[in-house]
């Protein structure tokens, strides 16, 4: 018999204990997290206010890049207080708000990045009826089946969560509130909650990459059809991007997810999470930007009319 205790709040491991270490740490963590802040809020600014960008492309875009603008504060601004004031405690229900939104907005963004993927199947493979297709209207079921699907997903696995009994140990083996870790450290039998929630999250990558593949399936065989060789250079560098932002985003979730049970591959896991919730989403905006003129014109005209504004 476990002894059993009412657990008001957990400590949270963090990455290392080396005070050197958690300094480089900081500053890694804070610039990626300007970076994308930075990145994100831009993007949808532009898309916002710039009438050119006003297409379905660009309207998926803007609420992938809201996503991950509120992925990020989801962990690093914790994680960085936790850094700079040595506290590493979180409340039990922080802990599980944070579980929560984590996998929501993760679960959404998959969805968001397959609808991605028809949207660029029905502008290279059905050009002439793109603009019936992807009307106002269905842009916008689309991505409410997007933030539908993504809340229907978590909420029973997180319903039972959040009836989960604690031992005496409050510890999490992480630098934040993430599912698997937590589990290490509940007493009631949790064999069938780590079934359901395996289940569910290979259900999304599943049928999410299906969807990406089946799309750029028939993407690339309506490309390899085009008579000229700059139309289908111009074609794979408009999917190009997307193509890099999903690849980061399904293999940042599966190696982040390995059930591993040495301490080597918990450290592991670990890193490639801090990867996945500072890295991607800081380089996400800059993916995108880099490689879209449309983007990158938008970006000058709004530096002309602000630079003009602040002269006068």
């Amino acid at each position: 018999m476990q002894n059993h205790t009412e657990i008001t709040f957990f400590i949270l491991q963090g990455l290392t204990d080396d005070p050197q270490l958690q300094i480089l740490i900081f500053i890694f963590l804070f610039l990626t997290y300007m970076l994308s802040v930075i990145g994100n809020l831009t993007i949808i600014t532009l898309t916002l206010m710039d009438p050119h960008l006003k297409t379905p492309m660009y309207f998926f875009l803007r609420n992938l890049y809201f996503l991950e603008f509120l992925f990020t504060h989801s962990y690093t601004p914790r994680y960085l207080y936790s850094i700079s004031t040595g506290d590493n405690t979180i409340s039990h229900n922080a802990c599980f708000s944070q579980i929560f939104f984590i996998i929501f907005l993760g679960t959404t963004d998959f969805f968001l990045l397959a609808t991605m993927s028809y949207d660029h199947y029905v502008a290279i493979c059905k050009p002439l009826h793109y603009t019936r297709i992807m009307s106002n209207k269905v842009c916008n079921q689309l991505l409410l089946g997007c933030w539908l699907t993504g809340l229907m997903i978590i909420l029973q696995p997180f319903s039972l969560a959040i009836q989960l009994e604690f031992c005496d140990s409050n510890v999490i083996d992480h630098f934040g509130c993430d599912a698997f870790p937590l589990l290490n450290i509940v007493c009631s039998d949790t064999k069938f909650i780590e079934k359901l929630a395996l289940s569910f999250a290979v259900f999304t990558l599943i049928i999410t990459l299906l969807l990406v593949l089946l799309s750029y399936g028939y993407i690339i065989r309506t490309i390899l059809r085009f008579p000229s060789v700059k139309q289908r250079k111009k074609a794979f560098s408009t999917c190009s991007c997307h193509i890099i932002v999903v690849a980061l985003a399904y293999g940042g979730c599966i190696f982040q997810y390995i059930k591993v049970s040495t301490i080597d591959g918990m450290a592991f896991n670990k890193v490639v999470a801090m990867f996945t919730v500072s890295i991607i989403p800081s380089a996400n905006p800059f993916i995108y930007t880099l490689r879209n003129k449309q983007v990158i014109q938008a970006f000058k005209e709004s530096s002309k009319r602000i630079t003009f504004f602040l002269k006068q």
